[in-house]
């Protein structure tokens, strides 16, 4: 995945937080990603961290590429 997403190819929303488990961004947030300019990528980014840790979520490691 690009630096400029939090994406680890896990996309499962937890049904209690809302947020995916693979990155903790809001299914929104994930909608509107590539129409987001840099700034607000990297402020959402800053964000999720402290936002999976608040919702007591940990994340799921990537999946491994296929070849």
């Amino acid at each position: 995945m690009s630096k400029d997403t939090p994406c680890v190819a896990v996309c499962i929303i937890d049904p209690k937080s809302k947020l995916c488990f693979g990155c903790g961004r809001t299914l929104p947030e994930i909608a509107r990603w590539h129409a987001m300019d840099s700034a607000e990528r990297l402020a959402v980014m800053a964000l999720l961290p402290a936002r999976m840790n608040q919702a007591g979520l940990t994340p799921i490691a990537a999946l491994p590429r296929r070849t």
